[in-house]
């Protein structure tokens, strides 16, 4: 039987930018609750959470950790994850199994871009939230500031529950207004010793015990009611309003802390598991069939892959979350997507990289186990019979592409494996094989993003690996009408090969008349897997050339079309009419009229004004106002078209249309100069036409290139 029952359990993540000290307090969390006997520190690289070898070496955390405390009856698992936005797809799969987030705010550089980023998810998934002002025994902080940056990023929502007595150094006295307590800790923190408020703090506290009521009454008629009957709420009302307001996003709970001297981290758990709410009091899970999913330990099993992870020697270890049911070892679940049955062979509770063995989870729990044989992140399993698919996770799109290669020929399918692995383990590396550009792409969130995979993939499956500029998808199109023919000739004994073939090529466009003094007489549209079209008229009149003819011409027009003449890439939006040719009554066939069409095309669109088309773009950038023009005049220099400039939040929004080819470095060189203050995101928008020298350079670029390769 499991140690703990469903209203008995609560899921934390603790959020947060890069530095705030997210790992530290996990390591308070685990001490206090009697899980590790010494708290280990970044610096001595001995933390439970950032146990990696790789995290060690950079002094931050780059993948989410699932832990858990045992604390008061109740068992809290902590998942700790990474600050930078690199890794947001660590934090938002955290946040699809959390019932509580915990967003500490550095009490010296108070609301960092990181914070701003995150917020942003907690918003989507109306997480209950707590904010924890951290760092408070640091000499620059400011509690005050904190606050005010606080409430015009999040909102009046922000009720504050604690607030330090002074700062700096000398920080060791929590005023608790919900309590209405003084916290004293000795220099070495653990645990305080409870006073009364001393007379000097006492209007202000009462004035903010009164706020914090008041903020609580105002989210439900009936303690508004009682309020205003009795003047006060007593403890279990303000803790079950508390728990409705957070749990309707109503109201952000604010305590203080240094996790780096074991100051509040207790009384933040005591909030945790006296006043948040487990999963059986959230919202029950929607099923993709719109199926309602109550968190009930008696119900039909059902469990969620949030993360997997690769671990030597081990295995592929998968973390889940129970939303329904109780889940043994030796139970048989179904994959929803896959059909495939899955056995549940061993069950595992997480403390970083240990793992305890236990019999049995139930709905609302979170634990991992091993070697399941075809399910990955976003899957459901349940029992047999039931059809549930619960929502995947929406993990963003890339805003970085690089290409890749081995140091060493004959390891591309190890290359292969590797890049297979690590897409396993993070849904936002987007892996693909571009037939077009003869490249393997890496598409990722950042430089960091992309320092992590290389590490992996040189550390854990020993492959030297490069990464290069990936190249650029051009299209090639014509402006204006040209014609030509090619006769196809060749005798070597026996039966030869003869086709000619006349035609004319013009710019296509959406509802053009029929070509001017031909006559039409079959036509083939057809839409370009690369975008664009192909329309291809068949206008021989008097049999020139027989009809059984005119799919190899039009094949061999649709071969050059994949090579476009000016730099090799795909063509686009051509309009192609076949009008007159000659054949043999021997000699001609199917290839002699694809090498004839394929070279009365190639031909005429050098004849027709050819025009290299660029990928272009939509750029926003979100930055302080501060930065805006510094983003700006970066872009510029990129060839962009500013668009404008508009308001979101708190942050100025820079909206730019942007060649590709200009985007190469670009995540280095906005956290550059903005020291990590912004964010961008892009999506493809339209092919437009390069510049008059650009077309030139790129021209000659690849006549070299050719010549080089026929050497």
């Amino acid at each position: 039987m499991a140690e703990f029952d469903t209203s008995h359990v609560k899921n934390v993540v603790l959020l947060g930018h890069a530095g705030c000290g997210k790992t530290t307090l996990a390591e308070c969390m685990l001490y206090e609750a009697g899980l590790i006997t010494r708290r280990g520190t970044i610096a001595e690289k001995n933390t439970v959470g950032d146990y990696h070898e790789l995290e060690q070496e950079r002094g931050n955390s780059i993948f989410s950790k699932l832990m858990h405390t045992k604390w008061r009856g109740y068992k809290i698992n902590i998942i700790d994850t990474p600050g930078y936005d690199d890794f947001v797809g660590e934090v938002i799969s955290a946040l699809r199994v959390a019932d509580t987030g915990v967003m500490l705010l550095n009490a010296v550089m108070g609301v960092e871009v990181g914070t701003d980023i995150i917020w942003d998810y907690t918003e989507q998934f109306k997480t209950p939230m707590i904010f924890a002002v951290n760092k408070l025994d640091e000499d620059n902080a400011d509690f005050e500031k904190t606050i005010r940056e606080a409430k015009a990023h999040f909102g009046s929502k922000i009720a504050v529950v604690q607030y330090p007595r002074q700062q700096g150094a000398g920080f060791h006295e929590i005023i608790d207004v919900l309590r209405m307590t003084m916290y004293k800790f000795k220099d070495t923190g653990g645990k305080p010793e409870k006073l009364p408020i001393p007379d000097e703090e006492r209007d202000r506290a009462e004035e903010l015990h009164k706020e914090l009521i008041e903020a609580v009454a105002s989210n439900d008629e009936s303690l508004m009611e009682k309020y205003f009957d009795k003047g006060e709420l007593d403890e279990d009302e303000m803790k079950n309003g508390l728990k409705k307001a957070m749990i309707n996003h109503d109201l952000f709970p604010l305590f203080c802390l240094s996790a780096e001297r074991n100051m509040g981290s207790g009384r933040l758990m005591g909030f945790i598991d006296n006043v948040c709410p487990s999963a059986n009091e959230m919202p029950p899970q929607t099923t993709q069939r719109g199926q309602s999913l109550p968190c009930e330990a008696s119900g039909p099993a059902c469990i969620f892959i949030f993360k997997t992870i690769s671990e030597p020697h081990v295995g592929e270890l998968s973390f889940f979350k129970v939303y329904s049911g109780t889940v043994q070892n030796g139970m048989e679940l179904e994959n929803e997507s896959t059909g495939v049955t899955e056995k549940i062979n061993q069950l595992f509770l997480a403390e970083g990289n240990k793992r305890t063995s236990t019999n049995e989870l139930v709905a609302g729990d979170i634990g991992a186990t091993l070697k399941l044989k075809n399910t990955h992140v976003n899957n459901t399993l349940h029992v047999k019979g039931k059809n549930y698919e619960l929502h995947p996770i929406e993990f963003p799109p890339p805003n970085m592409t690089v290409a890749i290669e081995t140091l060493k020929k004959g390891e591309e399918e190890k290359l292969s494996q590797a890049l297979h692995q690590l897409r396993e383990e993070d849904p936002t590396l987007i892996v693909e094989v571009s037939q077009e550009l003869k490249q393997t792409l890496l598409h990722c969130q950042g430089d960091m993003h992309l320092a992590v995979a290389k590490w992996k993939i040189e550390h854990l499956h020993k492959v030297e690996v490069k990464f290069i500029k990936p190249r650029i998808p051009y299209r090639e199109t014509i402006r204006r009408m040209a014609e030509a023919n090619y006769r196809h000739k060749k005798q070597s004994g026996g039966a030869g090969q003869f086709g000619e073939v006349f035609l004319r090529i013009e710019p296509w466009y959406e509802g053009m008349p029929d070509p001017n003094g031909l006559n039409v007489r079959g036509r083939d549209v057809h839409d370009l897997d690369w975008g664009g079209k192909l329309v291809y008229f068949n206008c021989i009149v008097g049999g020139a050339i027989d009809n059984r003819f005119q799919p190899s011409i039009l094949k061999g027009v649709m071969e050059k079309m994949q090579t476009g003449p000016l730099t090799g890439s795909y063509v686009r939006d051509v309009r192609v009419s076949v009008y007159d040719g000659k054949m043999h009554p021997v000699d001609s066939n199917d290839i002699s009229f694809k090498i004839a069409g394929l070279m009365a095309f190639k031909q005429a669109f050098q004849q027709a004004d050819p025009q290299i088309l660029e990928p272009v773009y939509q750029v926003d950038v979100l930055c302080p106002d501060d930065l805006t023009g510094a983003v700006m005049g970066d872009l510029q220099s990129r060839r962009a078209v500013v668009e404008g400039i508009d308001t979101q939040g708190h942050f100025q929004k820079v909206m730019a249309k942007v060649p590709l080819a200009e985007m190469d470095g670009y995540s280095s060189s906005l956290r550059s100069i903005t020291q990590g203050r912004a964010k961008f995101t892009m999506r493809f928008f339209d092919y437009v036409p390069v510049p008059f020298e650009e077309q030139r350079r790129l021209i000659d670029d690849y006549s070299k290139t050719a010549k080089e390769e026929l050497v």
